[in-house]
């Protein structure tokens, strides 16, 4: 892992780096539940987007503030669903598009309660890059390591771990390099190309993107810098096939179709897949996609899979190849 600012020396990448590629980034938020994810994103648009002044005006209107500040709750601007404002917590993939100088970004926010863990695995497969939240002062913890595992299953190869309320200890540089080596360990279980951590208050925007003040210490990259520096993952069809299953269609006939978004390899017509989970596996004998079937479909292709008999998989399963599981 790449650990930015850190003063030891810097381990080169955990897999030979893919070419270079322009363009728009998507990334993905995940993380334990009150860890700040909606807040950081908020966060990230207050600053660094071109929100409308209306945007603005109703949350500064809204009374709402982010706790233990007189600042205003800027997750108001991610939190979308009624049903997200009722419980305050994020139970789907909610979708959120800002433009930089320099680029587009697609924020794809996930869930973080451990029964919405499904949706998190369906939005990561869209993903260029993961942003994985924790709180400086519970770190790495369970979530954050099924996050990772399931960030790998999916292809996604590049993940800043975004330590966030350092302000609620004190801006320590410590307790970010214990978090940081933690995260270090945890990296080299899985296949990624690049991992850095970065140390950051959503609420107070400390290296959001601003540097902080607070946090001398730290010579790395702003998240907003890092993210404009990250290159858009491309196609990846040499990798081995993963389709994430983002729904089951039905036509009230014959038809059952697996749908999803290939993440990564390629599938033709008449080769096996198997779920991963389960272990149950079935042969494919029909590609369809909104412009016709197809006899093959590679990583970014939209699809649904047709098998030869049903196997028991939902929203959140992920399909690949019995030689690749």
């Amino acid at each position: 892992m790449s650990a930015a600012g850190s003063a030891e020396e810097k381990p080169g990448p955990l897999q030979p780096e893919p070419p270079r590629e322009r363009g728009h980034l998507r990334f993905l938020t995940c993380g334990s539940v009150d860890d700040g994810k909606s807040t950081l994103i908020g966060r990230l648009l207050w600053d660094a987007s071109d929100l409308y002044e209306d945007q603005r005006e109703n949350v500064r209107r809204s009374g709402r503030k982010a706790a233990g500040t007189d600042l205003p709750d800027f997750s108001m601007l991610l939190d979308g669903l009624v049903a997200e404002r009722e419980q305050g917590i994020t139970i789907d993939i909610a979708w959120k598009y800002f433009d930089t100088e320099t680029r587009r970004f697609v924020i794809i926010d996930s869930p973080g309660h451990e029964q919405y863990t499904r949706n998190m695995a369906s939005g990561a497969s869209h993903a260029d890059l993961a942003i994985l939240l924790v709180d400086a002062r519970s770190g790495v913890k369970k979530q954050t390591k099924r996050h990772a595992a399931i960030l790998d299953l999916v292809g996604v190869k590049r993940v800043v771990l975004a330590v966030n309320k350092m302000d609620l200890v004190g801006y320590s540089e410590d307790v970010f390099r214990q978090i940081e080596a933690d995260f270090r360990t945890l990296c080299w279980k899985f296949g990624f190309w690049d991992a850095v951590a970065i140390p950051l208050s959503a609420v107070f925007g400390d290296n959001v993107s601003t540097r902080s003040t607070a946090m001398s210490w730290y010579a790395g990259d702003t998240l907003l810098e890092h993210l404009e520096k990250t290159p858009s993952h491309g196609s990846a069809h040499d990798g081995a096939f993963r389709l994430p299953i983002q729904t089951v269609l039905r036509d009230g006939r014959d038809f059952r179709g697996l749908a999803g978004t290939v993440s990564s390899g390629e599938i033709a017509v008449g080769e096996q897949v198997i779920d991963v989970l389960s272990g149950e596996s079935a042969k494919v004998v029909r590609i369809a996609t909104m412009d016709g079937d197809l006899p093959k479909a590679a990583a970014g292709q939209a699809i649904a899979l047709q098998l030869d008999h049903d196997i028991d998989v939902s929203r959140g399963a992920v399909l690949a190849r019995p030689d690749a599981r």
